[in-house]
């Protein structure tokens, strides 16, 4: 079966250093037919041109990411539109995992996984929504891709910084609801293909890094500056899919998921108590004003007339290299693999000190996926602190964890 063309997209906006990392990884994707399209803010829509980026570039200056997101739409021309975050970067299979599950006919979107900041444990897997968008897990047996036919009461939700739909699908259902402006944009659009009763799949190997960088609504470390377009597009939502007992409950259930979540910020030191008031003040402004906003039917969109550009990226041919080493070799390898980077090569470099650090996995500004910590330290949070082992036998054990992400030749 031909595998089919994929546009990916980006939404940027004054993240530039953020933009260009995630460049570089969508660059060393191994999917053979891709185009990316980046919507960003001018200065950094000029700074991607001039960097000779092969991609489409739309500018934006709107801070509304759905109102980017269908823009981007707009020049999509691959059969499948892949969306991911600035501030994220995939595993080099990630579209080839993704991508999948559409050789069935019947999928209309897929998901993957995403990790956190240290690269190992996750944000976010499988989870469902119920009617009214309650979240919760849906159990996913090992790295097989499970498909789910959704209906009024059962959506799948998937992350927007790693999904994909089928295009024609999506200008079907109107793209994205320009009244989420921020939050909840891709939960809408999961809640509107549980209408249709689409099939939609979960993809564990499918995989990106999220790095939740720092915005206006919040810091580096995910801790809230301004709660109000969250509290905007709670109250579109609930306006969308109300509750059973009304506007007034469903406020007071959005405000009480979001005061536990800053006490939660509060308790591990990121805020101070007398913040928790003015933020939740914001959040009922910005209620009040999602409760203004114009809510109006998405009519079925064109399709795009834009030609597929090709992405210049890591061909399936490219070697996925694995180097390893003893952290005070760490300048001879990043040396290499630097090197190796600039050759085509997709480099992944496992860095093991004398100590019990917890290991982290990162791709670097270099270009290259760096695993670092002790070589006694535990990978995952469940594992024991110390770990008895061998040098060589550890770099066998995080290489096994890591092929099915990192190889070309390792596909589903």
């Amino acid at each position: 079966m031909t595998t089919p063309s994929v546009s990916v997209i980006v939404v940027s906006r004054h993240r530039p250093r953020d933009l260009k990392r995630c460049l570089a990884g969508i660059g060393q994707l191994f999917h053979p037919a891709y185009e990316v399209i980046v919507v960003a803010d001018p200065a950094s829509a000029e700074l991607v041109r001039a960097g000779d980026w092969p991609v489409k570039v739309v500018d934006c200056d709107q801070q509304n990411i759905s109102v980017a997101r269908n823009l981007g739409l707009s020049q999509a021309a691959g059969d499948i539109v892949a969306f991911i975050d600035d501030d994220a970067v995939p595993e080099p299979t990630w579209l080839t995992h993704l991508c999948a599950p559409f050789s069935d006919p019947d999928v209309t979107a897929a998901g993957g996984y995403v990790r956190a900041r240290n690269g190992v444990s996750f944000q976010w897997q499988g989870r469902r929504l119920d009617d009214i968008g309650t979240e919760g897990e849906v159990p996913i047996d090992g790295d097989t891709p499970q498909l789910f036919k959704t209906h009024h009461g059962f959506a799948i939700k998937t992350e927007g910084t790693n999904f994909a739909i089928r295009r024609d699908a999506l200008n079907a259902l109107g793209g994205f609801d320009p009244a989420f402006r921020y939050f909840l944009d891709e939960t809408d659009l999961n809640m509107r293909l549980a209408q249709i009763k689409a099939t939609v799949a979960v993809v564990p190997l499918a995989q990106v890094h999220h790095g939740f960088a720092a915005n206006s609504g919040r810091t580096q470390a995910r801790t809230p500056r301004d709660l109000t377009q969250i509290g905007a597009s709670c109250a579109v939502f609930s306006r969308k899919y109300p509750g059973a007992k009304g506007l007034d409950s469903d406020y007071t259930r959005h405000e009480r998921t979001q005061r536990q979540r800053l006490l939660t910020h509060m308790v591990e030191g990121r805020l101070e108590p007398g913040q928790i008031a003015p933020l939740l003040a914001t959040f009922r402004t910005g209620w009040s004003e999602g409760l203004a906003r114009d809510l109006v039917p998405l009519p079925a969109r064109a399709c795009s007339g834009a030609a597929f550009a090709p992405f210049q990226s890591a061909p399936p041919t490219a070697q996925s290299v694995k180097l390893a080493g003893r952290s005070w070799q760490a300048f001879r390898l990043r040396r290499q693999a630097r090197k190796m980077v600039k050759e085509g090569s997709v480099v992944t470099l496992i860095l093991l000190s004398p100590s019990a650090r917890p290991l982290r996995v990162m791709f670097t500004d270099g270009g290259w996926w760096e695993v670092s910590g002790g070589l006694f330290g535990r990978t995952k949070r469940s594992d024991p602190l110390l770990q008895r082992t061998s040098f060589r036998a550890r770099v066998k054990k995080e290489w096994a964890s890591l092929v099915m992400l990192k190889t070309s030749n390792q596909t589903p």
